[in-house]
């Protein structure tokens, strides 16, 4: 993972950037991590040199690269959607996590706050236990300072080091 820069950054926005870092060097199988806003936008990743690509590939009509937390933002965000309407219908309340095992790896989502998701792309031999207990960890430090304040910086930082890094 390349260490987004957090200068200019409040001590909150600091500090889910340290979380998000721990997350990924902590846990072994951990690809690819997305922090998404209850409307869907990208707020905190894991890769974003990765995103710029795929901004660029966007804006050209090519295929993005397959994997980056922009695609992942994307993903978690259809997901969420999905399993939400889904407990509304089986009138089961809230959705807490969300797992899908694939032969070739794992998607696991979590609710953080206010509709906002942590979504995570693990390798197929990740231990799914441990990866949803640091999730849960990242979810209890992260989700009382989500407020909408914060997510409009962090979503302003990671534009600017997008279209910092795709010039």
């Amino acid at each position: 993972m390349t260490a987004p820069s957090t200068f200019g950054l409040s001590s909150e926005a600091r500090n889910l950037h340290w979380l998000l870092s721990n997350l990924v060097e902590e846990v072994p199988g951990i690809q690819s991590v997305a922090v998404v806003s209850s409307d869907g936008l990208l707020l905190l990743s894991s890769d974003p040199e990765r995103n710029a690509e795929a901004k660029e590939a966007l804006e050209t009509k090519r295929t993005g690269p397959r994997g980056s937390a922009a695609d992942l933002a994307t993903i978690v965000s259809g997901i969420g959607s999905l399993t939400i309407g889904a407990a509304k219908l089986l009138d089961s309340g809230p959705v807490k996590h969300t797992m899908v095992a694939m032969e070739e790896g794992s998607l696991f989502v979590m609710s953080i706050s206010d509709g906002s998701l942590l979504g995570v792309h693990g390798a197929a031999d990740c231990d799914m236990s441990i990866v949803a207990y640091h999730m849960a960890l990242f979810v209890g430090r992260a989700g009382h300072v989500l407020t909408p304040e914060l997510r409009s910086e962090l979503r302003k930082s990671l534009e600017d080091a997008t279209s910092g890094s795709a010039r």
